[in-house]
């Protein structure tokens, strides 16, 4: 089901508690909503759909992917850059890393890690930031 995008910043600035596997149908919400906003749009948290949950859905080179309780373990290459986000107005200036480590539970709850660089490794901090109430 497509949500609406939250927008309280009361409910974007709170820490997500853990997901577990009854959270599946949150995952499927979010990543409809994902799908909807494509156009604008390339990833999301649960909390930027009213859930405060540890949950993010992205495109990952063109194929949208699902994490359930990610964790960066590692990074390198900081830069500055200017994001946007659907559930905030305007961009903000933000510190990135080119390269991050994340581990994290696929649909199955499997703990899966894997490095990311580039776009994908921008978008996933985003996400990440959403998720420990950070408002960039």
């Amino acid at each position: 089901m497509v949500r609406e995008i939250c927008k309280d910043e009361t409910i974007l600035a709170q820490v997500s508690s853990p997901a577990t596997p009854e959270d599946l149908p949150v995952a499927a919400d979010l990543l409809e909503t994902l799908e909807y906003h494509r156009q604008g749009c390339v990833g999301m948290a649960a909390n930027m759909i009213g859930v405060c949950k540890r949950i993010i859905a992205f495109d990952n080179e063109g194929t949208y992917q699902v994490m359930f309780n990610p964790e960066i373990l590692k990074k390198s290459g900081s830069y500055r850059t200017e994001e946007g986000c659907l559930s905030l107005s305007g961009t903000r200036q933000t510190q990135r890393w080119q390269s991050i480590k994340v581990r994290w539970q696929n649909e199955q709850f499997q703990v899966r890690i894997k490095t990311f660089t580039g776009w994908t490794a921008q978008i996933i901090q985003h996400e990440i930031d959403h998720l420990e109430g950070i408002l960039i």
